[in-house]
């Protein structure tokens, strides 16, 4: 009879522990290391996006105090920080952006449920008046450790095509001499980045393609991929430029469960390229 009992058991607990790894949603941290000539010492960024105004604990702290732990010398906004469901308290993430904006050199561009909330610009203006620089087009030149980073982003393509592909090329003109990044919210879109002559590309949005099967499948479903998105989340290389896709945070505010698919705080080392650190 015992062993009948842990014939039975023994699948159920499998099941159960499986169910739970697949379901978890505690936040994750993914590290990559993107190697250049363009830099002498290392720069560290910390990009967060798909935030979708969701909780992470009193204060925001669950997600504030990993990106502390980080050290960052810049932190990046990569849109849909807020969401436009009245159900979702937007102090999740103003919490955030005041906190950040206060802390760390911080850059922010829109996503598209900024512009369906049908207040991009009152929230662009609180943005900016919380410290954190709103990128429409512009770069910005940062000097960490004495070398140039320039910072380039643009609106969600919901601000209109017209404006978004002259924001890209505004941006791809001002990106200049040294290590150059664009900040976007949409990844799908690499026919339009490559070639453009920037560095790194950092994008959000597909949520991890919301499902997805380790080693075996990296997202099924993604907004504007449709199912089994090329770019769901992850490191993938564009000509020259390396784009890097977060999988984003948003988790009570998804219509679907996320499966094997944690929400993630993604950093960034820009590292000098070996043959540069031998000089």
């Amino acid at each position: 009879m015992k062993k009948k009992n842990l014939r039975i058991l023994l699948p159920a607990a499998a099941a159960i522990a499986a169910a739970a790894a697949a379901l978890n949603t505690r936040l994750t941290l993914r590290h990559y290391t993107v190697e250049t000539a363009k830099v002498s010492q290392t720069v560290r960024i910390v990009l967060l996006t798909d935030l979708h105004s969701c909780d992470y604990g009193e204060g925001q702290r669950e997600l504030l105090d990993v990106v502390e732990e980080q050290h960052p010398d810049l932190v990046l906004l990569g849109g849909d920080i807020l969401d436009d469901a009245p159900a979702l308290s937007e102090e999740n993430a103003w919490t955030v952006v005041e906190t950040l904006g206060r802390a760390y050199p911080t850059f922010y561009v829109t996503g598209n449920h900024e512009f369906w909330s049908g207040r991009a610009e009152e929230i662009k203006a609180r943005i900016e008046d919380s410290g954190v620089t709103v990128l429409e087009g512009e770069c910005h030149t940062v000097v960490f450790h004495g070398q140039p980073i320039h910072i380039c982003g643009i609106d969600d393509p919901a601000v209109g095509t017209d404006i978004w592909q002259a924001q890209l090329a505004q941006a791809a003109h001002g990106a200049g001499e040294g290590f150059s990044l664009l900040l976007t919210h949409r990844p799908e879109r690499t026919s339009a980045y490559e070639g453009q002559g920037f560095d790194l590309i950092l994008a959000g949005h597909a949520h991890g393609g919301q499902w997805r099967i380790p080693f075996l499948l990296n997202g099924l479903l993604a907004p504007n991929q449709g199912f089994f998105p090329a770019f769901a989340g992850g490191r993938y290389e564009l000509g020259e430029s390396t784009l890097i896709v977060s999988r984003g945070l948003a988790r009570e505010s998804t219509r679907v469960p996320r499966i094997f698919n944690p929400p993630e705080v993604v950093v960034i080392d820009v590292v000098p390229s070996k043959n540069t650190s031998e000089k």
